[in-house]
């Protein structure tokens, strides 16, 4: 897939394996719509792999601290947190 929406009100997404999106090159945009994540609830190399200039849309209140650690879990250091 090109998008993937991680939402925990539709699909009750609490958590985020290990290397869940690992070497999905096409994964151009991610929109989390949740605001529960933390470092700890998402697994190592989660995001690696996946287009270097991916865009990430997070929730406004939550942006910061996710951009602290999204980088951490394997996201590229091109892609975009919006």
């Amino acid at each position: 897939p090109k998008t993937v929406i991680i939402d925990n009100a539709t699909y009750n997404v609490t958590a985020i394996e290990e290397k869940a999106f690992y070497g999905c090159k096409k994964l151009k945009t991610i929109t989390i719509k949740t605001k529960n994540l933390t470092t700890k609830k998402v697994g190592k190399k989660a995001f690696t792999g996946i287009a270097s200039k991916a865009n990430i849309k997070a929730p406004k209140a939550v942006k910061k601290s996710y951009k602290k650690w999204l980088y951490k879990k394997g996201l590229p250091k091109k892609a975009k947190i919006k």
